[in-house]
């Protein structure tokens, strides 16, 4: 995010992939996403009772919602908006991709692509479950970055001396001897 203020506590040192990290985040979070997507499914199907074309449109609305918003809930591990601000460029841009995604399914192409427009219960209930998805998430990040990373333990070696030896010693040897 190349507009974005960036926390001190980032600017200290380069970030390096640790992929320990990024799969404990992925097994972390991705549960918390699925569970709100299954909320919406229930709204959609149980509360609303939509067909297929309201279905496509709900969820498209959820998940476009729901996940860029995320990036205000990621980009940081303070509370976003209260302890660390984002860009405004960030804000905006966030929000007329949010907008753009409402609007198209309301728009004269919505037929074509599969959308229908939808009741406005849905609308309200699309910004509580926002609300309740990023603050779930905030609180998960909290717990999250409180558990320090432990290594799986010292790393096992599975070639021993003797090929270390040999493999320095490659250098030195010659084929036909």
């Amino acid at each position: 995010i190349p507009a974005d203020r960036v926390d001190d506590e980032q600017m200290h040192a380069p970030a390096h992939w640790n992929i320990a990290f990024i799969r404990r985040f992925m097994l972390t979070f991705g549960p918390v996403s699925s569970l709100f997507d299954f909320l919406t499914f229930g709204l959609m199907l149980g509360v609303l009772h939509a067909g297929p074309a309201e279905f496509r449109t709900g969820w498209f609305i959820e998940s476009l919602a729901t996940q860029t918003l995320i990036i205000f809930a990621i980009r940081t591990r303070k509370v976003p908006f209260l302890r660390s601000r984002p860009a405004a460029a960030l804000v905006l841009a966030t929000g007329a991709v949010i907008v753009t995604g409402i609007v198209l399914t309301v728009s004269p192409v919505a037929g074509h692509l599969g959308f229908t427009p939808l009741p406005w219960q849905f609308f309200a209930a699309l910004v509580a479950l926002t609300i309740g998805y990023l603050v779930l998430v905030d609180v998960t990040k909290t717990m999250f970055y409180a558990e320090p990373m432990h290594p799986a333990g010292p790393p096992k070696r599975t070639r021993g001396h003797a090929h270390r030896v040999h493999r320095r010693a490659a250098r030195f040897s010659h084929p036909g001897r």
